[in-house]
Formats: C-alpha cells, structure tokens, sequence
C-alpha cells in the first residue's frame, strides 16, 4: 500500500469530558459528537487472536480536516481497556482509510509478513472493517486501518459539518 493521509487521530480516555476540553482548547475542535455504549460483538470482532465483547463510549470531532477521536472503554477486554492498564490514558492510535477490501487485506497480509502484529481486527456497529497493528516502533502505540462504508462516511461528514 502507498503512503496515505491520517485520517484520524484517536486517545483513549477514562474521562470524556475532561479530554473534550483538554482538546477543544489545544486543538480547536468545537463540538464533539458521542456516541454512547458502542457494542463490538464477539461474532465480529477479534482482540489477541480471540473474540472480543467490549463497550466503549465514543466521541468525534475535527482540528481542521483531521478527524478526532476519543475512547473511553465501558465494559469488557479490549485494545483500549489494555492501553489504560498499561499505558494510562493518552494517544492510542493513528487511523489510514483502506481504499477497498482488498487494500485492506494487503496491508494486513504485509503488515504479518513483516512481523507487525495485527492486534484487534473486526467489523464495528454500522460495518466499518478496522483493524489496529502494533506501531510502537513508530512512536504511536498503533496504526489502525479501516474500510469505511459510504454510509459511516455521511455520519463523519456530518460531525465535520457541525465545526463550522
């Protein structure tokens, strides 16, 4: 896969409100959007190699056309829940959209040849395909690659809207 564009930049949290603000004010962001209770199934969803049911709390805004993200986990093992355990709270990832399905598998089929370990993989509520590899050579705890369906896009488009 050639170089992309980050689409996201994401933290995780144990206190939305507190992160918001910290943010908005280094950041510019203006509103931020929540989602609450996010399910990610264990039909759907992998974190170590085994089914994963988690809950996290989600917020969404933009600094410019760079999309941000924050995650407070709620229930369940998770890639958040064990960033918090082991890390505190703080920048979790950086996020690039896959172009297709198959870009996405190509990234992950390098990624593993490579010997950088595909995380957590898995579909989220509303059908966005991500997957988090390990990027700590990179200096950022993970690089997440999504596949993001026109109609999550809308809903982005949407959040992005709502800064103006």
């Amino acid at each position: 896969m050639h170089a992309q564009t980050p689409v996201q930049i994401a933290w995780v949290t144990l206190d939305l409100d507190a992160t918001e603000k910290a943010l908005t004010t280094l950041l510019g962001a203006r509103k931020w959007i929540r989602i609450p209770d996010v399910h990610f199934a264990p039909d759907t969803c992998t974190f170590r190699g085994r089914p994963a049911d988690f809950t996290a709390h989600i917020s969404f805004s933009y600094a410019g056309d760079t999309q941000l993200e924050l995650i407070a986990p709620v229930s369940g093992e998770s890639v958040y829940s064990e960033f918090l355990e082991t890390a505190g709270p703080g920048l979790h990832h950086i996020c690039i959209e896959a172009p297709d399905a198959a870009a996405f598998d190509t990234v992950l089929r390098e990624a593993e040849g490579n010997g950088t370990p595909v995380v957590a993989q898995g579909i989220m509520p509303g059908g966005m395909r991500f997957a988090y590899l390990s990027a700590a050579d990179a200096g950022v705890p993970y690089l997440e690659i999504a596949v993001i369906p026109n109609e999550i896009k809308e809903f982005f488009d949407y959040v992005k809207q709502e800064q103006q």
